[in-house]
């Protein structure tokens, strides 16, 4: 199984509650260090086997590089996790090419990269991480919420395109987690108003952490969701307001 981003945050937790499924997990992210640092913790943390390599999913050719040197290692791609956000949030064009080419086209590029492996499992199936910014307008209503919101567009068209050979698609949309190191741990150190209008927006009096994420994640991913295919599963703890028909 593939997860793009999973050295830290979401991505890691994805990764660990694969691992801990019994799933050979390969990941990657840009950091280097960060990368081997992961792939040391999680293993020794009992995650099984699990293989990081640093990518710039941004990159097409190398990102296409790493889905065909991990299949020829592990000798098959089950699942595909699309994880990697360039978190550009705010105005300018350099926010919105790099939300394109890291939250949206990155995802393309690695279903594309690996669709022929999916091709071959008898349990395929594409998750990609959005959120609830793709689904209402917040703060981050600008590149951001719709590279978010065209992902979830662009895997329930994968769902029903992809079906027939038997391969699932879903997205999942989380509202906010908090983990150190991550972008509402950097909010809340550098823009106390904003945290704190967050905080105050979710009802249960707390942000998601990213364990909670990865649930979601892990059960689209298991053969036991063979059903469950186009789906948004929003993961936000009752922060969002609109009704999903």
């Amino acid at each position: 199984m593939l997860v793009t981003g999973g050295s830290r945050g979401i991505g890691r937790a994805v990764v660990a509650g694969l691992a801990a499924e019994g799933a050979r997990v390969a990941f990657c992210a840009r950091d280097a260090d960060g990368v081997a640092a992961a792939e040391q913790e999680l293993r020794a943390a009992g995650a099984g086997e699990v293989a990081g390599t640093a990518v710039d999913v941004a990159d097409g050719e190398a990102l296409g590089r790493w889905v065909a040197d991990s299949a020829e290692r592990f000798g098959a791609v089950d699942a595909v996790v699309a994880n990697v956000s360039a978190l550009a949030i705010g105005p300018g064009e350099q926010n919105w090419r790099s939300s394109f080419e890291v939250d949206l086209l990155h995802t393309v590029r690695l279903v594309e990269a690996a669709l022929p492996h999916l091709e071959r499992s008898d349990a395929a199936s594409v998750t990609a991480v959005s959120s609830v910014s793709g689904r209402e307008i917040d703060f981050a209503d600008g590149s951001y919420g719709v590279m978010k919101a065209a992902l979830v567009h662009y895997v329930s068209g994968l769902a029903f395109d992809l079906a027939p050979k038997g391969i699932r698609a879903n997205a999942v949309s989380p509202g906010n987690v908090y983990f150190p190191g991550g972008v509402w741990a950097n909010v809340e150190q550098h823009d106390p108003a904003l945290y704190a209008h967050a905080m105050g927006l979710n009802p249960t009096g707390r942000m998601g952490t990213p364990e909670e994420t990865a649930y979601a994640v892990v059960s689209l991913v298991s053969p036991r969701a063979s059903r469950i295919s186009g789906t948004n599963l929003v993961v936000d703890g009752a922060l969002t307001r609109g009704v999903q028909l």
